[in-house]
């Protein structure tokens, strides 16, 4: 089938659903599902801007409420992680995913669901070491501390990741794993974004929670956002005792901008018997029901159970019995039930509600899906008021917020790096007058790689590396200013032929004309004149200090 990987949807759905029109069109394809990599920002009204982490010129309704509302349907199943510039209101409405919209799923903080035969896991939010052994405390209305901390990724949802022993087709996450850009054209990378090259050198850049569920997940696929820059790698993992080893095709995008990769469609391979709705998938429920006792809504920091003797339990995978079980609670009908409910009303732009406040909701799609599996609602407990701080005294052991993260080489809140791309909290943004970007004319066609070059079954590579890569991540490489790489080797690392799939943007193949290069986003900005765009520059480019932790993130993409 098939499937859109875009990277941060910054509330876009008509430019993105518009970019895959034209696509569809132009190439004679249809597109059958939609994946979006964080920052979705499923804003219904003017209330949830206020749960949004971003400055107050970067509070824009944009046209997710359109397909809140009704007034628009998605054209494709759109499914989706969250990112660091989310209403984390609603999105804490749906711990467990949900519809936000019709054709719209959510995966949660974490999830896994299946379409067509295809196992789909994400992983919400960004890392920060501060915060990673909490428990999910936070509620609206936020002040500045909490209205950050709640997009940022928990210890318990890796865990549950972590009990997973099937094979995963798809991993959607938003901030890259620690250590991915050592399997793809790193100088290439540092061309684009040389402000990354201190975390690169010192292998701090990325999410070593990430890292740790690449490892042990081991997906086909991998597709993030967050950094905004297109970055392929290709990452083979050692062999485990007599089986093959496996392969994981990592691909990051940009944001949704005119001129910008953000927008790729590659063929994975599907289930013909497989059903076309959405499916909840069985594992994961029973992981979901094996981990209830574990939801901690306080700030108190947790440890997960481990194989140190200090738990009677460590091991929650999922059982045959516990299959079983969930396929018992479920009727035997794995569908994803169409229940999406509207809990907030929606944007009127005849009817402004400039002074609407932030409101604290319980979705009745959580409650069903707590009830029919007897899952513990996160909601419902801070609702009641229900602390957890008493229970499981003796499997849990727990430690103050002083304690150092369990990530020893951790620097994630002391990036140093300052991304003049990224929207940050605290900085202003000025234009800069006189500066043009250049614009590049709209491609005379696309060039629609063959299925056998981009199935599932035999990659996105033509030409798999001669050389095998070890499973872990390597130890922290020096980069030189100087660093280039041969032909062969660009061939090699270019992104296991992710850069050869339908895309948004792209620069065209060796030896073709620039006529040839795939489209950019269709937009009518600055088309229809010619004119340049107007570049953006911030005034304070030292942003990324080791204030970061304690001020406020400024650092986050």
């Amino acid at each position: 089938m098939k499937v859109a990987v875009e990277g941060c949807c910054h509330g876009e759905l008509d430019k993105i659903y518009e970019t895959i029109a034209f696509l569809e069109r132009k190439e004679g394809v249809k597109v059958d599902l939609l994946l979006c990599c964080g920052d979705f920002q499923a804003v219904r009204n003017e209330a949830d801007m206020k749960c949004m982490a971003v400055p107050q010129k970067y509070r824009q309704m944009q046209t997710f409420y359109k397909y809140y509302s009704g007034e628009k349907a998605a054209p494709v199943l759109t499914i989706f992680v969250g990112g660091n510039h989310e209403a984390s209101n609603h999105m804490q409405e749906l711990p467990y995913g949900g519809w936000v919209a019709p054709n719209i799923y959510y995966l949660g903080y974490a999830g896994v669901v299946r379409y067509r035969g295809v196992r789909i896991g994400g992983l919400s939010g960004i890392f920060k070491s501060h915060d990673y052994r909490k428990g999910h405390f936070e509620c609206p209305p936020y002040d500045q501390q909490t209205v950050r901390s709640a997009y940022h990724v928990r210890n318990i949802e890796v865990f549950k990741l972590k009990q997973i022993r099937q094979p995963m087709d798809i991993f959607l996450s938003h901030d890259w794993p620690r250590g991915i850009y050592h399997y793809g054209n790193k100088s290439q990378l540092l061309k684009r974004k040389s402000f990354l090259r201190q975390e690169v050198e010192s292998n701090s850049l990325g999410s070593p929670a990430a890292a740790e569920l690449l490892q042990h997940l081991q997906p086909a696929y991998w597709f993030s956002a967050h950094l905004h820059v297109k970055f392929a790698a290709y990452m083979q993992h050692q062999a485990q005792k007599d089986l093959l080893p496996k392969a994981t095709k990592f691909l990051s995008l940009d944001k949704c901008l005119p001129h910008r990769d953000f927008l790729q469609i590659v063929d994975i391979e599907q289930d013909p018997s497989a059903s076309d709705r959405l499916e909840y998938d069985p594992e994961w429920l029973s992981i979901l029901k094996n981990t209830a006792g574990l939801v901690n809504t306080t700030a108190r920091t947790w440890n997960m159970p481990e194989n140190n003797g200090l738990f009677s339990r460590w091991d929650y995978s999922a059982s045959e019995s516990g299959l079983k079980e969930v396929q018992s609670d479920l009727g035997g009908d794995l569908r994803v039930p169409e229940n999406f409910s509207a809990t907030a009303p929606h944007y009127d732009p005849n009817n402004p509600q400039l002074q609407r406040e932030p409101t604290y909701a319980v979705n009745p799609q959580t409650t069903e899906l707590c009830a029919c599996l007897g899952l513990t609602d996160p909601n419902a407990c801070r609702t009641e008021g229900v602390s957890w701080e008493e229970e499981e005294e003796d499997n849990l052991s727990t430690g103050s917020a002083e304690e150092p993260s369990e990530y020893p080489t951790d620097t994630s809140g002391l990036s140093s790096s300052v991304n003049p791309d990224e929207i940050t909290i605290e900085e202003e943004w000025e234009e800069e007058d006189g500066e043009e970007a250049a614009i590049q004319s709209p491609p005379a066609r696309l060039v629609l790689p063959s299925p056998s070059r981009t199935s599932s079954s035999d990659g996105l590579i033509e030409n798999r590396p001669p050389f095998s890569l070890s499973a872990s991540l390597p130890e922290p490489m020096g980069v030189s200013s100087s660093e280039e790489f041969t032909n062969e080797e660009l061939a090699r690392h270019e992104g296991a032929g992710l850069t050869d799939g339908i895309e948004g943007n792209s620069s065209p193949p060796s030896g073709e004309s620039s006529a040839a290069r795939p489209p950019k986003r269709i937009s009518g900005e600055n088309a229809a004149t010619g004119q340049g765009m107007k570049k953006m520059k911030r005034r304070n480019q030292t942003i990324y200090t080791a204030r970061g932790e304690e001020e406020g993130e400024e650092g986050d993409c």
